[in-house]
């Protein structure tokens, strides 16, 4: 046996009893898993002008134009929209708790009384966007958004009483 055959037998070796240590030290009985992106939502969905008060929670909208669609009462918990066109859309009373809304143009928007609560809207944009009675509770807004939305802030959401001012924390 070759010098470098024993020394990488003995390198494996070392592995196999530190990772072996390692599991004994540090047992799990829990295991996690990430659906990979190809096979969420298996079944697609047929989007019209009219998707109100739809259950589309956990959805995935990736470079989608949604613009002037109305998803009023929409069920929007959990879905990813990423750079996504949402431009003049109807999202009044929608539920988007949860929300990932990377990069996605809101500009014109109704979010009248929607409820965004644990929203990240990264790099979103919200420029003529109807905030009134909206929750932004704990949401991440970008700073630059943050200061527009606040300095149109009014009234409070019907569902969970809170004031949109107090929400984005103006």
């Amino acid at each position: 046996m070759t010098t470098i055959s024993h020394s990488l037998m003995r390198f494996r070796s070392l592995i196999l009893s530190t990772l072996l240590v390692l599991c004994l030290l540090f047992p799990t009985s829990q295991v996690w898993a990430k659906r990979p992106p190809e096979t969420r939502n298996q079944e697609k969905i047929q989007i019209s002008q009219d998707m109100h008060g739809r259950d589309l929670s956990g959805y995935e909208f990736i470079k989608v134009d949604l613009r002037g669609i109305d998803l009023s009462e929409t069920d929007l918990t959990g879905a990813v929209f990423n750079n996504s066109l949402l431009e003049g859309t109807n999202l009044r009373s929608a539920q988007m708790k949860d929300v990932l809304a990377y990069s996605t143009d809101f500009n014109g928007a109704d979010l009248r009384d929607a409820n965004l609560t644990n929203a990240l809207l990264m790099e979103s944009s919200f420029t003529d966007a109807s905030i009134e009675g909206a929750d932004f509770t704990d949401a991440i807004v970008n700073r630059i958004q943050l200061k527009k939305l606040c300095s149109i802030a009014e009234g409070s959401n019907p569902s969970t009483g809170v004031s949109t001012s107090y929400s984005l924390g103006c």
